[in-house]
């Protein structure tokens, strides 16, 4: 007997990517699962786009759940409230609701947040962030009723850093807070949240931006050397699928949990038979990158007559700079992003701290340092 084969999901923004690969590894677990997102066969919503959720609960039913499409556009508080009033009629219960509704890959902007539209900035976060309450909000109370059930926050990341882009980490470490403040009211009532993120996702729209396919998706790396370490939606699925099946749960509410950590717990596979282990590939090319950073730095201060050694502070596990503008206690901070450590330009960020801490004096007659703006030049 499938460990899922009585128990009722609910994936929110399951047409395609993670939420895909989430609806099928619950359905491969016997589960069954009502599939939603707003892109249905002849009626495309996001872009040119192919996928829809009937493909998706098809997809479910072949694994040997019961995949259920129902059309739903997470932001409309209506059309929510309709799609649990539709559990409770058909089903009685809910076990599993997963927040995965994004919509944001189209809206994303590069460059420092004050040059970037804020009605798209906006936009992301009513369909990243407030569509996930609105979903939480109705679908909770089935759960509350029964005093049982796991509400899941897809994310990307487990940690707390900046991801690179303003818009993107508040939408990204805002589902983080989710889960976490969640936890907190639903412990009482038997109820279970926590967040889970994929690693480097080989979904759909990333195979085709390769010009790969699943067959073949290894010769990406070639362009991308980080896609090497990619996992398949299903991967994610499955770290959610074990989760809900595991009765200890709870004592992970509230927390953020990766897929190749969950990986290493439950002992599940990729689609591939792989297992893919983004924090043991990435953690050295971080490091690495961290490493000529800093040394770049002390290169620059060395060069313009300033001490390394009592100008400069690099905290490796924050990601943070320091560099000393005068007085014994008086430092300048830049914190960075993994972004910014590996593929930024570190001559460029060495030579403006280098600067800076070269013109001390001034700075403490009346001279600012300019604006945080220019960390952007990394």
């Amino acid at each position: 007997m499938k460990p899922l084969h009585d128990r009722i999901a609910v994936v929110a923004g399951a047409t395609r990517g993670a939420g895909r690969g989430i609806a099928c590894a619950l359905g491969e677990a016997g589960a069954t699962v009502y599939c939603t997102g707003r892109s249905v066969r002849g009626s495309p919503a996001t872009g040119s786009r192919p996928e829809t959720i009937e493909e998706t609960a098809e997809m479910v039913t072949a694994r040997g759940g019961r995949g259920i499409p129902v059309r739903v556009d997470h932001t409309v508080d209506d059309e929510v409230r309709a799609l649990f009033e539709r559990v409770r009629e058909e089903q009685g219960r809910l076990d599993v609701l997963v927040n995965d509704v994004w919509g944001g890959d189209e809206l994303a902007e590069p460059g420092p947040f004050w040059t970037h539209s804020m009605e798209k900035g906006l936009l992301m976060q009513e369909r990243a962030v407030w569509s996930h309450l609105i979903t939480a909000r109705h679908g909770v109370p089935l759960m509350v009723k029964q005093r049982s059930g796991l509400l899941v926050e897809i994310t990307d990341g487990d940690t707390l850093r900046f991801r690179g882009s303003l818009f993107y980490d508040l939408a990204k470490t805002s589902a983080i807070r989710i889960a976490f403040g969640m936890a907190q009211e639903l412990r009482s009532h038997g109820v279970t949240a926590l967040a889970v993120t994929p690693g480097f996702l080989r979904s759909e729209a990333m195979l085709d931006h390769f010009g790969v396919t699943e067959s073949n998706w290894r010769d990406a790396a070639e362009k991308d050397p980080y896609f090497a370490e990619s996992e398949t939606p299903l991967f994610v699925g499955r770290a959610v699928a074990a989760l809900a099946a595991d009765p200890q749960v709870w004592r992970k509410a509230g927390g953020v949990y990766a897929s190749w950590i969950l990986s290493d717990e439950y002992e599940f596979e990729d689609a591939d038979g792989r297992c893919p282990h983004w924090g043991r590939f990435f953690a050295p090319r971080l490091d690495a990158g961290w490493e000529k950073l800093v040394a770049t730095v002390r290169e620059e201060l060395l060069q313009r007559g300033a001490d390394p050694d009592t100008t400069l502070q690099a905290d490796r596990a924050g990601l943070t700079l320091r560099v000393r503008m005068g007085g014994e206690h008086d430092l300048w901070t830049v914190p960075l992003s993994e972004v910014d450590v590996l593929h930024g330009n570190p001559r460029r960020l060495a030579a403006m701290l280098a600067t800076r801490a070269a013109t001390d004096a001034e700075t403490h007659a009346g001279r600012r340092w300019g604006s945080p703006g220019e960390i952007q030049a990394v």
